[in-house]
């Protein structure tokens, strides 16, 4: 048994590993720079060695759903597997995604084959749809068909502000992955509204792409700019006694309660390990979260 924390994801019943995998980072360009297949394998057998349980990853992130086939599917049984649908198979991210019943199913069973397994623990809709979009060509309807069929288990939807409220109202969805760091807290409230209906949450983006190395590239509607700024008008420098930027802000984010896994993607393994042992440390003290907080409301991360 790993020690590393698990909590429920929400009212799925699965247990989940507080620190999740992204697996984004292994699909090669153009959602991620290179890297081989045999480098991927690398990583993948190192995070379930480490003890982690939950792979996130989607039909558009290149070849990382291959490579999770080939790498590990051996060892199916000791990991919980979520993907996105929607993404059209075959072509990149930056391709339209497209909702219709055909497409939805064609996502499912081309994620299987990959993957080469029997079925998906989670399948996520990659954008965050309005109610309209999911119910006018039937994508959600086929979601539900594919979980009859014994295809996927749980359904859930990679959802922002404003359509999380509607998403979260709705009441069809079992789990839901939500941007949240200590520098973008703007879905701090409705986490824990989702939490409360009993969804399982994901937080994605928990370190904000790498606090402060990869702050060059916009997150969230946030530039690297303006995550830097925040940062350094907090004076979050002042509360780290000790720890590295990147400790404090994984340990920030399985702060939050209402959070059940961060997922944190990475191609390197001395990355992998330095998270693992952040997550072994466990969350921040109450008071040191209660400061941070009280300093970031003033740079604009504060719950919208």
């Amino acid at each position: 048994m790993s020690d590393i924390e698990r909590r429920q994801l929400g009212r799925t019943g699965l247990s989940v590993t507080v620190l999740g995998f992204g697996a984004m980072d292994l699909g090669g360009p153009p959602a991620a720079s290179e890297i081989s297949d045999d480098d991927a394998g690398l990583v993948l057998n190192a995070v379930l060695d480490s003890g982690i349980n939950f792979i996130d990853t989607a039909v558009c992130y290149g070849t990382s759903e291959a490579r999770i086939g080939r790498a590990i599917s051996h060892r199916r049984g000791e990991f919980i597997l979520a993907t996105k649908c929607g993404c059209q198979p075959g072509k990149p991210m930056s391709t339209p995604h497209v909702h219709t019943s055909a497409n939805i199913r064609a996502g499912v069973e081309h994620s299987l084959r990959m993957m080469r397994t029997d079925y998906l623990d989670i399948v996520q809709f990659h954008h965050s749809l309005t109610r309209s979009t999911w119910e006018t060509e039937g994508a959600l309807d086929e979601l539900l068909r594919l979980k009859q069929e014994g295809k996927l288990r749980f359904i859930g939807v990679s959802g922002i502000l404003p359509n999380l409220i509607e998403q979260v109202d709705s009441g069809v969805f079992d789990v839901f992955q939500i941007p949240y760091s200590a520098l973008q807290r703007e879905h701090e409230g409705i986490i824990a509204k989702a939490s409360d209906a009993g969804a399982g949450i994901i937080i994605r983006g928990g370190v904000a792409r790498g606090a402060p190395t990869d702050w060059n590239k916009r997150y969230y509607m946030l530039t690297g700019d303006e995550l830097s700024g925040r940062w350094e008008t907090a004076q979050l420098d002042g509360l780290l006694d000790g720890m590295s930027r990147i400790e404090f802000m994984v340990r920030f984010t399985i702060s939050e309660p209402a959070l059940d896994t961060t997922i944190i993607g990475t191609k390197n393994l001395d990355h992998l390990r330095n998270n693992v042992a952040a997550i072994r440390k466990g969350p921040l003290s109450a008071d040191v979260v209660k400061e941070a907080k009280r300093r970031l409301d003033g740079t604009g991360s504060r719950p919208a």
